[in-house]
């Protein structure tokens, strides 16, 4: 159809015509279609100028505490929800998921995305978008990429070598794109190494199409586009929003004057009347609010993160325990962050009122603070200390006071005046449990020593009143696990000195060592570590056997419940490669899955380890490579509760990498046929200088100490020196023979 359409009107159609909508080409039969904002609800806009005001749909947990059941099926569940919401509200396209990995705790936008990993970003992200699109409906992974921060956000470049950013920050978009297909992807704001992401021609077409093999459309984020024209040529199919006449103009003219070829221009209008005909083909449906409420109370109570228990204080009893809750977060709940994803919910659960309903002893409430106040309130205070001394057990419900779009924070600690009501109460009754409300992490030392249970609560969701509820008095047992690193302070952090950067550029001075790999390298304590949290019962770990396939590693582990109750265990698998010919992490993260075990009860657990997840990007080669070796496999409970390990070689790629005039002599002694050539040449000039006391190759063969000196030394160099073995002429002939 592009092709019988004027260039006018292939330009038109890839702008929006408004804010949520593409553009209609009536004579050819084109209808509009919309998109709307994602991704952990359907934030369609409700009638007036309100851009945040939505119609009522129901806000599941975002992704910083879905990502917390480290729940693939859960995930996808939540996605085929998303569906049914987009289809009762005829979206053709859900703005999410976002898969940005968390490199500093201060990102702004963190409560949107998953992980510090890209293994655990793109497994949960996949299962989303296959959960979504199964219902008809369109994803749009975002935000494509290395979209970290707010600041400076739509300006920002964001320097960071090649193989950080396949490993770390593409890593995520490789395996939604290639195992799911997303019906878009969305470019972001900021500038990658210079280049805006909505003109990255490397970006957009290279990898994005011509490695990974996308199908679908290329879409930017609002207002993301600089000059249509770069944009088109890049490969950006639709700019958003619109409409953009200019623009259009713009692109028209660059056609007709020779400047964009026409063909780029057909083939992203094409793109877009393919994205509008694969939208009508949705049937229209509608949804069980209540029964999307549930699975939302389902997936909070997944997440929840039971970060300490002492003396077992937790699960409370359902009577003869009186309660005193403490927070104004307990009444007034914080359960989403702030921006583009804003839902309005179909119904809304608080703490206080779940609490109440779960027991019939007496309950005592307090606020203690005011959500808007920083500083300590006395009589506020006051209030919250008689209530905490005249209850069996305290639980006091503190958190950030806001994280959203467009800002970063500028702390990981508690406002002053939440501080004191922990440190008052937790003086005032030991049986303190402490419940955290916010979209990234927060500093918990020294307070959290204070008080004997801690519970991550996260931004839940309308229903994570009830889900925090289910977890205090035990009707969920608790197996959510973090998904990023709580450090003990800001400092601490891998990116610490290149967070956000200055004057238009941030520095990736971190490299691949990004949240807990950047920690373990430095052997450094954290608060709570990746992947850790606690349950009710308590799980040992049999002994691993692990088997190569010719697709990478699968490992089984028994895994018994030793305690008195039913539980979830979350197995996860770290590997390494000690002796690695290239910079790692200690170890990775490369695999992980969960299995509810009854009390007493053993169960195998199967981990299965995909070979390309072993591989390391070789700048050299411009290519992923599995480098071979004896890989070390630890079974775990989190990155630093490593309870098995099991051994076994990986054959290797060939890789070998090509040797060259400027490769060093070290490099050529190190490569098997590099090392037979050179030193064949240097026992010949060895014995055309024997007898010579003063030829500088008997002294260097006489010495070791030389020839390790020697080991930096570009080959054409070293044949530049005077008394050397090589001689320049015999170099092109060296380089031909290791090579062939």
């Amino acid at each position: 159809m592009s092709s019988e359409l004027s260039t006018a009107d292939q330009a038109a159609i890839t702008s929006g015509s408004d804010f949520w909508h593409t553009s209609a080409v009536e004579s050819a039969g084109l209808p509009a279609v919309t998109v709307t904002d994602g991704p952990h609800g359907v934030r369609m806009q409700a009638s007036g100028g309100d851009l945040l005001a939505g119609v009522p749909a129901t806000c599941f947990p975002p992704a910083v505490a879905s990502a917390s059941t480290w729940d693939p099926d859960l995930l996808r569940r939540m996605g085929e929800a998303l569906g049914d919401e987009c289809r009762a509200q005829d979206v053709a396209v859900l703005l999410g998921p976002g898969v940005n990995i968390k490199r500093s705790p201060l990102g702004g936008r963190n409560f949107e995305y998953f992980s510090e990993d890209p293994i655990l970003t793109g497994i949960l992200a996949t299962e989303w978008v296959r959960g979504l699109q199964s219902k008809g409906v369109g994803a749009s992974l975002k935000h494509f990429a290395v979209n970290s921060q707010e600041t400076d956000r739509m300006r920002v470049s964001a320097e960071v070598d090649e193989r950080t950013l396949r490993e770390i920050y593409l890593r995520a978009f490789h395996r939604v794109v290639t195992q799911a297909q997303p019906w878009t992807v969305m470019c972001a704001y900021n500038k990658v190494n210079g280049v805006y992401a909505s003109e990255h021609h490397w970006l957009l077409t290279e990898v994005l199409r011509d490695e990974w093999g996308f199908e679908g459309l290329v879409v930017s984020d609002w207002g993301a586009v600089v000059d249509r024209v770069k944009a088109v040529a890049a490969g950006l199919d639709l700019t958003m929003p619109g409409p953009d006449a200019a623009g259009d103009a713009a692109l028209v003219g660059a056609v007709e004057a020779g400047q964009l070829d026409p063909a780029l221009l057909r083939v992203s209008a094409e793109r877009v009347r393919k994205l509008v005909e694969k939208a009508g083909q949705r049937p229209a449906g509608g949804y069980d609010a209540a029964a999307h409420h549930a699975l939302a109370r389902e997936i909070a109570g997944r997440a929840i993160v039971l970060l300490k228990n002492e003396g077992g204080l937790l699960p409370l009893a359902d009577s003869g325990v009186s309660v005193a809750v403490l927070g104004e977060f307990a009444r007034t709940p914080r359960y989403q962050g702030g921006g583009s994803s804003q839902i309005t919910p179909t119904q809304l659960d608080d703490a206080l009122t779940q609490i109440q309903a779960s027991t019939g002893a007496a309950v005592t409430f307090a606020a203690g603070y005011t959500v808007e106040g920083t500083e300590a309130d006395e009589a506020l205070l006051a209030e919250a200390v008689t209530a905490a001394r005249s209850s069996d057990v305290a639980v006091v419900f503190v958190g950030s006071v806001h994280e959203t779009e467009g800002a970063d924070r500028d702390s990981l600690d508690l406002p002053a005046s939440q501080l004191a009501l922990i440190e008052r109460v937790a003086a005032a009754n030991p049986r303190t449990i402490v419940v955290l409300s916010n979209g990234a992490v927060i500093a918990t030392k020294p307070w959290d020593d204070t008080v004997p249970a801690l519970v991550e609560g996260w931004l839940l969701g309308q229903a994570g009143g009830s889900a925090i509820a289910d977890v205090l008095f035990g009707r969920v047992n608790p197996s959510g696990r973090l998904a990023e690193t709580i450090p003990l302070k800001l400092a601490d952090h891998p990116s610490y000195l290149d967070f956000p950067g200055e004057n238009g550029h941030v520095r990736y001075g971190e490299g691949i060592h990004v949240g807990y790999r950047g920690f373990d390298a430095r052997e450094q304590d954290v608060a709570y570590p990746f992947g850790f949290g606690l349950s009710y019962t308590t799980f040992s770990y049999g002994t691993p056997s692990a088997v190569a396939t010719a697709t990478g590693i699968e490992v089984r582990v028994p895994v018994t419940n030793t305690g008195s109750r039913a539980g979830r265990e979350v197995v996860q698998a770290y590997v390494s490669l000690p002796g690695s010919s290239v910079r790692r992490a200690p170890r990775e993260l490369k695999a992980f899955a969960s299995a509810e075990i009854e009390a007493g009860a053993t169960t195998e657990v199967v981990l299965t380890i995909d070979r390309a997840d072993l591989a390391y990007w070789e700048t050299r080669l411009g290519r992923w490579v599995v480098e071979g070796g004896a890989y070390q496999v630890s079974i775990g409970a989190s990155s630093r509760d490593i309870r098995a390990e099991v051994t076994l070689d990986v054959t290797a790629d060939d890789a070998r990498v090509p040797l060259t005039v400027e490769s060093s002599v070290g490099e050529w002694f190190a490569d098997p046929r590099g090392a037979e050539l050179l030193g064949a040449a240097f026992a010949s000039a060895a014995a055309e200088a024997a007898g010579d006391a003063d030829s500088p190759m008997s002294a260097m063969a006489a010495d070791p100490a030389m020839l390790m000196m020697l080991g930096s030394l570009p080959l054409s160099r070293m044949a530049a020196f005077p008394g050397s073995p090589l001689h320049a002429e015999q170099l092109d002939n060296l380089v031909k023979e290791a090579n062939s």
